[in-house]
């Protein structure tokens, strides 16, 4: 078994061809499909289903990647180890965030990434928080933002943020960051919010439960671009963090206001997978994204509390 069979392994899987892999590592197709080959007959396995559109892992495949997608970082650790503090970083990682997220962090990460370490291959992945902490068990992610994982328990997670959520209405309904709004007040007005599989949803309705109110749902939609839509062409209301749509509210097209009695917050956590080391380059992205979003806190553009020094 050699450690360019395990790359291809790696390429292929996550693209799911052998001509896109062979375009992303610059070898020629026949050998990788060479390399996959002599790696399921050394194994006694089969690590792929063939059809017309692709190549998709075979259960056995994807027990047999993360074992991969292991070496290799322990390989690159290995390197990172070995080599100056200062020498700038190599390799691949792939990041998870949940959607309102990586709206607003996306561009200063590689930014940053760009700057200090312009030879590390960047995954920007986007999914809610289930999905999020299955890939990292898979090893398919090596680290991510997620909202109160209670459930994940073989993750290492780190707090970083107590996210702070406000009532959204139309220009003209009167809105305002200076008065805040018991949620009581909710009552009989036209709610729009994400579906039950959402974790704000369950924030939301939980603060319905503690206000003595019953949320009159007119509309469910996953998507924050639709809700905020929806908004403002009076559609009725959403709770939102201010983050993703923090453009809107400064040009004046959305309103917001805290909300009170009780005060809906998420809390966000950086989560590693808690079976595998974290590799130097894992890390800098981790503390990145501490950097990153205490600059936002402090610029008034996420509101919340820190809960991890940057």
């Amino acid at each position: 078994m050699e450690l360019s069979q395990l790359r291809t392994l790696i390429h292929v899987a996550d693209l799911g061809s052998l001509s896109k892999a062979a375009d992303r590592i610059g070898i020629a197709q026949p050998a990788l499909s060479r390399q996959i080959r002599m790696l399921e007959e050394e194994l006694s396995v089969r690590l792929f289903t063939r059809h017309g559109r692709g190549m998709v892992l075979t259960e056995k495949g994807r027990e047999i990647l993360e074992h991969a997608t292991r070496v290799m970082a322990e390989l690159e650790e290995i390197r990172a180890t070995a080599s100056d503090l200062d020498t700038p970083l190599r390799g691949r990682i792939a990041l998870g965030f949940p959607p309102t997220v990586a709206d607003i962090l996306s561009v200063p990460l590689v930014t940053a990434f760009g700057r200090t370490h312009p030879q590390v291959e960047l995954r920007l992945v986007g999914a809610y928080t289930g999905h999020l902490i299955d890939w990292l068990h898979r090893g398919e992610i090596d680290v991510a933002i997620l909202y109160d994982p209670l459930s994940a328990r073989s993750l290492r997670t780190e707090p970083l943020l107590l996210e702070k959520l406000f009532l959204i209405g139309p220009t003209g309904s009167g809105l305002s960051g200076d008065r805040s709004i018991p949620f009581g007040d909710l009552d009989g007005k036209r709610v729009l919010l994400p579906s039950t599989r959402h974790g704000l949803r369950t924030i939301v309705e939980q603060c319905a439960i503690e206000a003595g109110i019953r949320l009159q749902i007119a509309v469910e939609a996953d998507s924050y671009a639709t809700l905020k839509d929806l908004v403002r062409h009076g559609h009725g209301w959403t709770i939102l963090p201010l983050s993703p749509i923090h453009e809107d509210i400064a040009a004046g097209r959305l309103l917001a206001a805290p909300l009170i009695d009780p005060a809906p917050v998420r809390q966000l956590v950086l989560s590693y997978p808690a079976d595998r080391p974290v590799s130097r380059l894992t890390r800098f992205a981790g503390d990145k994204i501490a950097e990153i979003v205490a600059d936002q806190v402090e610029r008034k553009i996420w509101p919340g509390q820190l809960l991890r020094s940057a």
